[in-house]
């Protein structure tokens, strides 16, 4: 077995949700749910489907972004992966929808951040090991910091 990383690649502000399921329906069942909570979410979705012809399903409703995640779901080439990238919205808009799709398995991650994925890489095929989300943490909040956070999340309008 070898280890690899895979550095997803996107625009550094671009908000994605990496995740892994166990059907070929769900690209489709994604796009609805995206598109019945968020309906004016711009986003694009790859799926590396693991058995049969092995391809990278896609659907979306905006074409640089499907092609984004076309692009990073064939660098992945993991069995059962998906990726869904966005624009006018945030994985915290669609997060619960997108983990209540029947087969959704799990979340690796949902964030703005760099990306390295760590992917184990067999005769069978590639799996995702785990995701090294943004930066090594530098320390413990002060009490400017905790004020900071607290002002920020107001001003965004994510908190009264």
């Amino acid at each position: 077995m070898e280890l690899k990383t895979v550095k997803i690649e996107k625009p550094a502000d671009m908000n994605f949700i990496l995740g892994q399921s166990h059907f070929i329906k769900t690209v489709e069942d994604l796009y609805e749910a995206i598109v019945q909570t968020v309906p004016n979410m711009k986003f694009g979705i790859g799926f590396c489907e693991s058995s049969g012809p092995a391809l990278v399903r896609f659907a979306g409703n905006d074409p640089k972004l499907v092609e984004l995640a076309q692009k990073n779901a064939f660098a992945l080439a993991c069995g059962h992966v998906f990726i869904i990238f966005m624009e006018s919205g945030f994985p915290i808009n669609i997060l619960n929808t997108v983990k209540n799709v029947p087969e959704v398995c799990q979340i690796f991650c949902a964030t703005a951040n760099s990306v390295e994925v760590i992917v184990a890489e067999s005769e069978q095929g590639r799996g995702i090991l785990g995701v090294i989300d943004g930066m090594r943490t530098r320390g413990v909040e002060t009490d400017a910091d905790i004020q900071f956070r607290k002002e920020f999340l107001r001003k965004i309008g994510y908190k009264l």
